[in-house]
């Protein structure tokens, strides 16, 4: 038995550029692997589909005559179902146990003796993953509501960018959370506990199975400003219906941008603990 523990240098102002490029190459990287799965992404779209309409039919029963429930309208209802269908791939809550796996399998070895620190490189593999999803799985959902429904479509200028912004920070915020939850094999080997609480808690308090602004003011406000599940759906989708006046979804994005600072920190924080009792089974 013996310990591996990673020897990776701090970035400095001399090799920020070639940490950039890296960054880049991996993301390239990233992208090409997870578009070699063209029948999946297919198979994902049709069953988004699906659940996309029983969604959207079981939100306006919720609307009733009223046509308004929680601060959406019917239009709004319609934008959040099928944005927010298509942004299930992108953000990815769910289906990734390859670090968990790795370290499992004492795989993970191999990855502490790369230049690039594990968090960065999985990272950027998931920002090219993203960017595979948002082309293949996205852009269907989208259409399909667009063309079978009357959606919502922001009357500020400013919403698409600050919605592309949310995202990326949504991915982000995602991925450090998958992180943290794969992780937990440092020391417990078995993660299944931890994935099916991380699913469970992410399911619902994401907004994905109903919008959070069902749920008490108080509650919603808890929620939203004091666990990071809201950040992964439910902000994006709220900037881009326009829920909330201007300044308010820029505060929410500003939370984003918290969550996802802190999510990352606690990552290297917690690979580096790991790191220090971490003994690779077989040798």
């Amino acid at each position: 038995m013996g310990s591996v523990t990673a020897t990776v240098a701090p970035p400095t102002n001399s090799n920020v550029t070639r940490s950039i490029r890296t960054f880049g190459a991996i993301a390239r990287s990233g992208f090409r692997r997870y578009a070699t799965y063209r029948q999946a992404a297919v198979a994902g779209v049709v069953t988004n589909t699906v659940f996309g309409f029983l969604r959207y039919y079981i939100f306006l029963a919720a609307a009733g005559a009223a046509g308004r429930v929680a601060g959406y309208d019917r239009e709004q209802l319609a934008t959040f179902v099928w944005v927010g269908q298509g942004l299930l791939a992108v953000i990815a809550i769910w289906g990734w146990t390859e670090l968990a796996d790795r370290i499992r399998t004492g795989e993970i070895a191999a990855d502490l003796l790369r230049p690039v620190h594990p968090v960065t490189s999985y990272l950027a593999t998931d920002v090219g993953r993203a960017g595979y999803a948002a082309l293949s799985r996205l852009v269907p959902p989208v259409l399909i509501g667009l063309f079978l429904f009357d959606v919502y479509l922001p009357h500020r200028g400013a919403t698409l960018p600050l919605f592309v912004l949310s995202v990326v920070l949504a991915v982000v915020i995602c991925f450090g959370c998958r992180y943290l939850v794969n992780a937990t094999a440092y020391w417990l080997q078995d993660v299944r506990g931890p994935l099916i609480l991380w699913t469970l808690c992410s399911g619902v308090l994401a907004g994905l199975y109903f919008p959070l602004g069902f749920l008490p003011g108080w509650l919603e406000a808890l929620l939203r400003y004091g666990t990071p599940f809201p950040s992964l759906l439910q902000i994006p989708l709220d900037v881009l219906v326009e829920r909330q006046p201007a300044p308010v979804q820029l505060g929410l994005v500003g939370v984003q941008a918290g969550w996802a600072v802190v999510l990352l920190a606690l990552c290297r924080l917690v690979q580096r603990r790991a790191e220090l009792r971490l003994v690779v089974q077989g040798g």
